[in-house]
């Protein structure tokens, strides 16, 4: 089956309910984010942010996804993706990556970022603050017409003049009534003009992770936690997009009460 036949197209009103989880999901998020200062453990955000999503109505759907524990994500420092949250109390200069997910009336909504806990060194906040570009670069290319590997060279091309290198063994996905749907959404080693050509109606995360060592990356022995395989820092960011026929169509922003500080 040619692989266009495999991603599931979504009406407008898919999307919009699309929108609505990933705004909840996109809200849990910086409830933990603005949370996360020194002393507070992994498990106090992981509650917080369970709570809001359950006030809303919605579901933690990582919770229980596969055998996953908790609802968010939470990586420390080289841990790359799937951190589960422990008793850790976080750190001054610790690099967080919160990912963070919501289900809502049946569609699901997903998305991450990487804040700085405290005082963060200028190297880290070069790595946080490229990582972000790096994930809207993506965003910029989900262009009906486009390719997957005009998107991948772009953000790859990009991480790499600025020093970082991009993780391959995680990557992005389709997403709607499945938190994980067809195609799978890479951002590196795809030539341009190769991959999906994007369509409208498609909806997938974009969500680059980038290294200030080698991409290459190790799991623990919880099955679960990734973290690099030089003991560098890593960082992530990750919207969820719908291609339209006018661009493309962020679906996890959060609402302006939630916003953080920096704009994130």
């Amino acid at each position: 089956m040619p692989i266009r036949e495999q991603i599931r197209i979504k009406s407008r009103k898919e999307i919009d309910k699309l929108k609505e989880a990933g705004r909840v999901a996109a809200n849990a998020l910086r409830v933990a984010a603005r949370a996360a200062k020194p002393g507070v453990t992994l498990l106090e955000l992981d509650k917080l942010a369970e709570n809001y999503i359950r006030k809303q109505g919605a579901l933690p759907n990582y919770k229980g996804y596969r055998g996953f524990p908790a609802t968010l994500c939470l990586s420390v420092n080289d841990r790359v993706v799937h951190g589960i949250p422990n008793s850790y109390a976080l750190k001054d200069g610790d690099v967080l990556a919160i990912d963070c997910g919501a289900k809502l009336d049946g569609f699901h909504g997903d998305t991450c970022l990487t804040v700085g806990v405290g005082h963060v060194s200028e190297t880290f906040k070069d790595l946080i603050a490229t990582t972000q570009l790096a994930m809207f670069l993506g965003v910029s290319c989900c262009k009906v017409g486009l390719r997957m590997g005009d998107m991948a060279s772009s953000v790859q091309k990009f991480a790499e003049a600025r020093g970082y290198n991009i993780v391959r063994d995680y990557i992005g996905h389709g997403i709607g009534r499945d938190l994980h749907e067809d195609p799978q959404v890479v951002y590196a080693d795809q030539p341009p003009g190769t991959g999906f050509r994007m369509e409208a109606g498609m909806t997938i995360t974009i969500e680059p992770i980038l290294n200030t060592g080698t991409h290459k990356c190790l799991v623990e022995p919880d099955g679960w936690t990734v973290r690099t395989a030089d003991g560098k820092i890593s960082a992530q960011f990750e919207h969820m997009v719908a291609i339209t026929k006018n661009g493309p169509e962020i679906l996890s922003y959060p609402d302006t009460e939630f916003e953080l500080e920096d704009g994130l």
